[in-house]
């Protein structure tokens, strides 16, 4: 499905472009909807090749922006403490400016980010208008599920609009431009949301192609969407049927994978965790179609002896890589004592590649090296993890690379497509939801609701899995890579509302690192202002350059900014985000 569903994306997009049909740049200068009833477009095959180019906007590909990525390195990770920009001072200096909170309304990325998002409401809006002018050549069931489709995709791409800059303009398949070209962007969002993923919930098959959203993956996003909006109570009885009874596209029945590695591996695509994800293939005549968005994510230069052999952006932080330390009885550090320099990780920063060097001994989380990839630890089959001949500026970006949906050796040339200027356009499908985060979302509502025990059991199950030895990360002779210790909670660690939700959010920060959630975690839950001016602080220490000066401002940062481009666009009907 991946590679046939793709290849029809590439087909389509030359058809659109030929037809006229696509959004241009700004969202709001769209073809009146009426234009799209063409007798190319009004037959059935003309839909699916519609909906097919709605699909393709999941992976945020319209103008190669990585702020638009679908897995959110920039706004979700590096906004979110998960990792520093990486790489040296002068590549891609902007972003250096939006990990500080310094950037402003006229960076083009926010606006890039927008397009591409509107582009896929568009494309969705699309669908349904020409389903509606051509329904008598549609058979009905076939016409619900092409709509349930689109209007599932429409609620994912209002979802993350929501999430990143709150104020949106939102509109459906009824309104001419005209009309849209009117809204201020203070719409209900919620209510369109809501509404589009309850209609997919009752109209999409429970199985169907991978790749393609199904009833359950429509469930967990409402449970999601109502967990957003605090809506504790009525998130529970959507997690409550995913878990029970959600199955994946193609037919698998929801559950943890016992190998978390293989949870982020090409050749185990289309998984049992698998709730909705981004289908990527190579070879298509487009890097586009792979991970375009993780070209510049790669150990620095290594040349054969490594995958991507370029940017070196995206480094872990210190202050991620220590959550991972555990007490000896393997719980974490949620006192926050992981950041103490007796606890801290002993790491190679300042240390050559060809000076000697002895990893940390001290108890580790194991998922921290299926995460991070550090001095001395086996990587991915390529060989141990060099150290500093593998990162191009320690001392701007750090001792650390990522090593999640990072290729392994033998799947260079095989799953990589060296078409382009790097190896790093590889194929790995990103999950936007995962069947871990369902179940911490469920614990979630479940500490709101007062059922301490219930959500235990879903953060244990979360730590169970990682606590499997025989799938830990391994040295050559078959010996443990590190000290890995790891345990579940006890009731009394769960005792109270006010530490299971410590535990929950810590155990989300280490199950979920560098995939884009942890920044709009900290935002719903209030707490952004001070998690991440602490992370700042912290941080700093070891890289004053990359960190320098940056804070965090409580009522402005939580979103992005309306981009000055729209501003201008639409001037007296857009309104500014607070603060900005």
């Amino acid at each position: 499905m991946k590679t046939v569903l793709r290849t029809k994306i590439v087909a389509l997009t030359v058809v659109l472009v030929a037809m006229g049909v696509s959004c241009s740049d700004e969202f709001l200068e769209v073809a009146p909807t009426g234009t799209l009833a063409d007798a190319q477009v009004s037959t059935l095959d003309g839909i699916e090749g519609l909906l097919i180019g709605a699909y393709s906007m999941i992976n945020g590909g319209l103008n190669g922006d990585r702020a638009a990525a679908p897995n959110h390195w920039i706004t979700g990770s590096i906004l979110g403490g998960d990792a520093n920009k990486g790489t040296d001072p002068g590549d891609d200096a902007e972003l250096a400016t939006i990990q500080r909170f310094q950037n402003d309304p006229t960076y083009n990325r926010f606006n890039n980010l927008w397009n591409a998002r509107y582009e896929g409401v568009s494309r969705c809006n699309a669908v349904l208008a020409t389903i509606e002018k051509s329904i008598d050549l549609i058979p009905a069931e076939r016409a619900a599920s092409l709509r349930a489709q689109a209007r599932m995709l429409r609620g994912h791409f209002y979802f993350d609009l929501k999430k990143h800059f709150n104020n949106i303009v939102v509109f459906d398949e009824t309104l001419s431009a005209t009309e849209i070209a009117e809204l201020p962007n203070n719409g209900d969002a919620w209510a369109q949301i809501e509404a589009d993923f309850q209609f997919a919930y009752d109209n999409l098959d429970e199985v169907t192609d991978a790749g393609r959203v199904n009833k359950w993956a429509a469930g967990a996003y409402m449970g999601k969407a109502k967990l957003f909006q605090q809506k504790y109570a009525e998130a529970k009885t959507w997690f409550d049927d995913v878990i029970a009874n959600g199955v994946t596209s193609n037919g698998l029945k929801y559950q943890l994978l016992d190998d978390y590695q293989q949870i982020f591996n090409a050749d185990n695509d289309n998984h049992a965790e698998v709730v909705m994800d981004v289908e990527s293939s190579n070879e298509t005549g487009s890097v586009q179609n792979a991970n375009w968005w993780d070209d510049l994510n790669y150990p620095y230069q290594t040349g054969s002896a490594g995958p991507g052999d370029c940017c070196g952006f995206f480094q872990p932080s210190f202050e991620l890589a220590n959550s991972f330390r555990t007490t000896p009885a393997g719980l974490p550090l949620l006192d926050k004592s992981y950041r103490a320099p007796e606890n801290a990780l002993v790491t190679d920063q300042g240390v050559a590649a060809d000076e000697p060097f002895t990893a940390d001994s001290g108890p580790l989380d194991p998922r921290i090296d299926f995460s991070i990839g550090r001095r001395s630890i086996p990587y991915l089959g390529w060989q141990p993890f060099p150290g500093a001949s593998w990162i191009r500026v320690q001392s701007y970006g750090g001792p650390y690379a990522p090593k999640k949906y990072v290729y392994y050796v033998n799947q260079d040339g095989v799953y990589t497509d060296a078409s382009s200027w790097t190896r790093g356009y590889a194929t790995m499908n990103y999950t936007i939801i995962r069947f871990a985060d369902v179940l911490l979302m469920a614990a979630e509502a479940e500490i709101e609701l007062g059922n301490l025990e219930q959500a235990r059991t879903y953060v244990n199950q979360v730590r169970a899995r990682a606590a499997q030895s025989e799938f830990w990360v391994k040295n050559d002779d078959g010996t443990d890579a590190a000290n890995y210790v790891i345990a579940e909670y006890s009731p009394a660690q769960f005792a109270t509302a006010a530490s299971a939700t410590e535990a929950l959010r810590f155990e989300r920060k280490l199950e979920l690192s560098g995939e884009g959630h942890r920044f709009f975690d900290l935002v719903r839950w209030g707490v952004a202002a001070e998690v991440i001016n602490e992370y700042i602080d912290y941080e700093v220490q070891f890289l004053q350059s990359a960190y320098g000066g940056g804070n965090f401002t409580a009522g402005k940062n939580e979103y992005l900014p309306i981009p000055q481009t729209q501003l201008d666009l639409q001037p007296g009907v857009l309104t500014q985000n607070p603060g900005w």
